[in-house]
């Protein structure tokens, strides 16, 4: 069996990886969070399955969760040293909805036009899932061994927390990652174009804790002709405002010193402590991603109260999304509690943990060369994930977890903006450029 790092001939499967991102985006796989609206994770896990096996893997398939249609495909490609930990290679089926009428393109066509592939899960995540599916569809298919066992796994419910994907994986089928010791998935590996054509690509090597919190206040009912002064609306409204407007400190993370540093040694830009809000702005559009790593954010999201307009209710309630900062659980629910006041009952509705990890280590450095020999002269730099992803699960297991999906992308493209967005797109060429990086690196980590 070979063993090479042969990245000649590698166009038929820069061509697959697009075709693959492109009849995934076909693939409806809108996770609403509501387990009677959801539909195609089975119809694109089966899809993957019938690729894998196509060139002569067995896949496993696994549903997860509570209720039926919830697809998980699990293939492992083992290695030549299959003593050393796994590598395991993760992504998620599902998508958040996306409402046509919005869109220049179909969000569900996975139209190829102007050099990018359209459609909902361009980016999220259905790139990396076209990438790494023909990279293993290469390996198996020309019989080459990588160093050590890489597990490729493509899973459900991402979008909505995971709980009913990798988490009910992670608790209930552990042995689909025994051996795993470290992980790559989405969110990292992606070139952002700093002042005078500075390039430099960024891996995730943390992410904050995800918190959804209800708050409830409870009052007395009554008439809504009357003069009513304990309005449970009311004061809702008033803690909802108080917490919208509050501003947590900001603290300087490990990671996000690391990021800051990188960045100033490539730019000469300075980034003091005492104006790190404006200095971030010089990032231009990942400062939305970098200034949200800076502190703990809260954001109101629903609100719920009433059932008539001339009814003053005995109840109201309030979803408030938080993001908090690896070390900051308590100091960050005491500060809540603070904002907040006595009226307001607090209840954790899902509450999932930060990640990070450091930047170090003999994977670290075949995700810099790999980078480096696509694009010499690149840097590449740690930085924290403002959101989460279903590495909060694997990092459970002890899987130390890095988000490298590598694309090189356009200077003027505000990738960030493209998660979740309208138009959502990659570009033909960053796909490419991204599937022989992650062939280098598989073959080389």
């Amino acid at each position: 069996m070979s063993t090479h790092a042969d990245t000649s001939g590698l166009g038929v499967v820069e061509d697959d990886a697009v075709r693959l991102t492109s009849e995934l985006i076909r693939i409806d796989t809108t996770n609403t969070g509501d387990p009677d609206t959801l539909v195609g994770e089975r119809a694109a896990a089966e899809y993957v399955a019938e690729q894998l096996a196509d060139v002569g893997y067995e896949p496993t398939y696994v549903e997860s969760g509570d209720r039926p249609g919830r697809g998980n495909v699990f293939v492992r490609l083992p290695g030549a040293d299959s003593s050393r930990g796994a590598l395991l290679v993760h992504g998620h089926l599902d998508v958040v909805p996306a409402d046509a009428s919005e869109w220049s393109v179909h969000p569900f066509s996975g139209a190829v036009q102007d050099g990018y592939v359209w459609g909902r899960g361009a980016v999220d995540m259905k790139d990396m899932l076209g990438m790494s599916l023909a990279v293993a569809r290469r390996l198996k298919r020309e019989n080459i061994t990588p160093p050590r066992d890489i597990i490729f796994a493509f899973l459900a419910d991402e979008e909505a927390g995971g709980l009913q994907g990798s988490h009910w994986l992670q608790a209930n089928r552990p042995e689909l990652f025994e051996g795993a010791t470290e992980a790559i998935s989405e969110v990292g590996g992606f070139s952002v174009t700093f002042k005078d054509g500075v390039r430099s690509y960024l891996v995730e090597t943390a992410e904050k804790g995800i918190a959804w919190l209800k708050l409830t206040v409870r009052a007395r009912a009554g008439h809504g002709s009357m003069i009513h002064e304990d309005n449970a609306v009311t004061k809702l409204a008033a803690a909802v405002t108080r917490l919208g407007n509050h501003r947590f400190p900001l603290v300087m993370t490990d990671s996000v010193r690391e990021f800051l540093d990188g960045v100033a040694e490539l730019t000469g830009w300075d980034f003091p402590e005492d104006d790190l809000d404006g200095a971030i702005g010089k990032l231009g559009a990942i400062s939305r991603i970098v200034g949200a790593t800076l502190r703990d954010t809260a954001n109101p999201t629903m609100l719920s109260a009433g059932y008539k307009a001339n009814v003053i209710p005995s109840v109201a309630e309030a979803t408030v999304d938080c993001r908090i900062l690896p070390g900051r659980q308590e100091a960050f629910e005491r500060e809540l509690a603070e904002v907040l006041g006595p009226d307001v009952e607090r209840e954790w509705i899902v509450g999932l943990p930060p990640v990070e990890t450091t930047f170090d280590g003999a994977l670290v450095d075949a995700m810099s060369a790999s980078i480096t020999a696509e694009d010499p002269g690149a840097q590449v730099l740690p930085y924290m994930l403002s959101g989460g992803t279903d590495a909060k699960a694997f990092s459970k297991l002890g899987i130390r977890c890095f988000g490298f999906a590598p694309l090189k992308l356009p200077a003027d493209l505000d990738f960030s903006a493209l998660f979740h967005g309208v138009d959502e797109r990659v570009p033909v060429d960053a796909l490419k450029f991204g599937t022989r990086v992650l062939n280098r690196f598989l073959l080389n980590s």
